[in-house]
């Protein structure tokens, strides 16, 4: 009989993420597989990570698994890649090259504008979102709820298409103001 359900998955990692993915003395690698009841194995020349649920898991835990090394492989530390255990949270992945095409010199003008100048940009869509944002390479990934990711994309997207900082940041306070006034209906 065979099953109904995904036992594995495949990730690509860049190779300079690798180290980060296994952590020190391989605590993340460890934590990631005793949490989520998976087991990674790691292709440390080609960056190609498997995801495999172990025998019994949860079926959910193999995408949870796989969102998490996604999330490590795109810039975001083990910490901030283990809020995607919680039920509530998500990952989005923005490409850039939609943006910027084949020109280096757009994606870096566009990823600078993204993070803005000391990190600013980047902190006032976290601050307004409540999601976590992190520009990596040619990627920007967010975590977060669905509300909050979808707004945080917009705000990628506003940015990548060259709209003012001032716009874009009328926009997030409008939508912070929305979220909060519908949290504060249905608590």
């Amino acid at each position: 009989m065979t099953s109904r359900f995904i036992h594995r998955d495949f990730v690509h990692i860049p190779l300079q993420r690798l180290g980060v993915l296994i952590g020190k003395g391989g605590g993340v690698k460890k934590e990631l597989e005793d949490r989520l009841g998976v087991k990674l194995s790691i292709d440390s020349e080609g960056g190609i990570v498997e995801v495999r649920l172990t025998e019994g898991g949860d079926p959910s835990s193999l995408f949870k698994a796989r969102d998490v090394v996604l999330a490590i492989a795109n810039g975001f530390s083990p910490e901030r890649a283990f809020k995607l255990l919680d039920e509530e949270a998500s990952l989005a992945i923005i490409d850039l090259g939609e943006y910027a095409g084949d020109s280096k010199e757009a994606l870096t003008r566009i990823k600078g504008r993204i993070i803005g100048e000391g990190g600013k940009a980047r902190r006032i869509i976290e601050e307004a979102t409540g999601a976590l944002v992190s520009v990596a390479d040619d990627k920007v990934a967010i975590i977060g709820g669905y509300e909050a990711i979808e707004v945080a994309k917009r705000a990628v997207e506003m940015l990548a298409e060259g709209r003012q900082h001032s716009t874009v940041y009328g926009f997030l306070m409008r939508k912070r103001r929305e979220m909060k006034r519908r949290k504060m209906g249905t608590a």
